[in-house]
């Protein structure tokens, strides 16, 4: 892409401390070393398995977490450097938003749809208290949220009522980036869909970018432009969507691939076997996957594969990149 990044990270890197007793043991990898750039408008999809990292890494960007070390560059500016108990003092952190997994769990129980929605505008925002009724209103049509449920509490919403006032607290200030963990994932499947669709219309009428984070490659597939794949605290493949789904070139994305559900003739599922690597102290010189991988040659636990162009906007960190799933049925029946 010719536009410059809205947000990179270069080496970014978050450790956690373990301790045994009074002593410390070690040191939790649970991201590190990650580059990434999201663009202006582009929404990018996170999957990885539970453990990979991924909330650690969207907590970092959001400025939830201090990073242990690397860069955090946003609109040209390295908020990394900010420190998190003063990010919210910072002009970032309205261009720079979040909607949280359980919208149960994320909204107040002591304040109304409506206190939840403008809270952002009273504390970030320069509206007057006399433009909040009227701006409050206008959030709610745009989400699809009936004004009259505006004065209730989160215990007198549907599931999916409070989803929308989650999303609407969020876009109250038209931030450029939206980070989305798992927004629908609490939901009934029906409502799911309608989430989805609310979000897909809001990102072409707001013009914000998204880093979509879920454990559903068909929603990912749906919504995200390009996807990031991560493991044990590494990206492992990135890449834009249809070439990672079409030809996964990790054996880690192999394998998620053909894991997931469908009434449609597929290859069969790849088994990645075996126990994952420790994620306390691992070694700077082995794959992650190694262990797991089915290919695990000798060099995978010599050499730690980096990302590297398979085109030039499709990377993966493989020794020795997988052939398409397509390829590997093939080649595998009699």
């Amino acid at each position: 892409m010719s536009k410059a990044p809205l947000l990179s990270t270069t080496a970014l890197t978050k450790h956690f401390p373990m301790r045994s007793g009074w002593s410390r043991s070690g040191q939790l990898h649970a991201v590190d070393g990650i580059n990434l750039d999201i663009y202006p408008g582009e929404s990018v999809g996170l999957v990885g398995e539970s453990g990979c990292g991924k909330s650690t890494l969207i907590r970092l960007l959001a400025r939830l977490l201090e990073p242990t070390s690397g860069t955090i560059t946003f609109t040209g500016s390295d908020i990394a450097t900010i420190p998190v108990s003063q990010f919210a003092q910072s002009p970032h952190r309205a261009e720079l938003q979040m909607v949280f997994q359980d919208p149960t769990d994320s909204l107040n129980p002591r304040f109304t749809a409506f206190d939840t929605i403008v809270e952002p505008i009273r504390r970030l925002g320069s509206g007057h208290p006399q433009n909040l009724s009227q701006r409050a209103a206008e959030l709610a049509q745009q989400v699809g949220l009936p004004a009259e449920l505006l004065s209730r509490f989160p215990h007198q919403l549907s599931g999916g009522q409070k989803a929308r006032v989650g999303i609407a607290r969020a876009i109250a200030l038209k931030p450029k980036l939206l980070i989305l963990d798992e927004p629908t994932s609490a939901l009934d499947v029906s409502v799911q869909a309608v989430i989805l669709h609310l979000l897909a219309d809001l990102r072409q009428q707001l013009k914000m970018s998204y880093l979509f984070v879920s454990h559903d490659l068909n929603v990912v597939r749906l919504l995200c432009d390009r996807i990031l794949v991560m493991y044990l605290g590494k990206l492992v493949e990135t890449g834009p969507t249809e070439a990672v789904f079409n030809h996964p070139a990790h054996p880690y994305t192999q394998a998620l691939i053909s894991a997931i559900p469908s009434f449609e003739a597929r290859p069969h599922r790849i088994p990645l076997t075996g126990e994952p690597r420790s994620p306390i102290n691992p070694s700077p010189h082995i794959c992650r996957l190694y262990g797991r991988c089915p290919k695990g040659e000798a060099q995978c636990q010599q050499v730690m594969p980096t990302l590297q162009p398979l085109q030039s906007d499709h990377q993966v960190a493989c020794h020795y990149p997988s052939v398409t799933l397509a390829e590997t049925a093939g080649s595998s029946s009699p």
